[in-house]
């Protein structure tokens, strides 16, 4: 799953050596952190946060062949 957000993330910036992904498991539940670039926040979110959606999805769907949760946080 970390591999999916990171090549996601680094395909949609401007600066890909700017894009940082942590991931944590808690229970049931897996918690992923990106970390982009301040100019590059607009373009991994997408307008009205369609590519955040997108990507959340995807993850969504990741985890749920593994029968987990899944939490996608992007920081600024």
């Amino acid at each position: 799953m970390q591999e999916l957000i990171t090549f996601i993330a680094r395909s949609l910036v401007d600066n890909p050596e700017g894009v940082q992904v942590t991931v944590t498991e808690e229970d049931d539940t897996v918690v992923i952190d990106l970390a982009v670039d301040k100019d590059d926040l607009g373009k991994v979110i997408g307008k009205q946060g369609r590519t955040a959606r997108a990507m959340r999805s995807l993850l969504a769907a990741t985890a749920g062949k593994d029968d987990k949760k899944s939490r996608l946080n992007i920081l600024e």
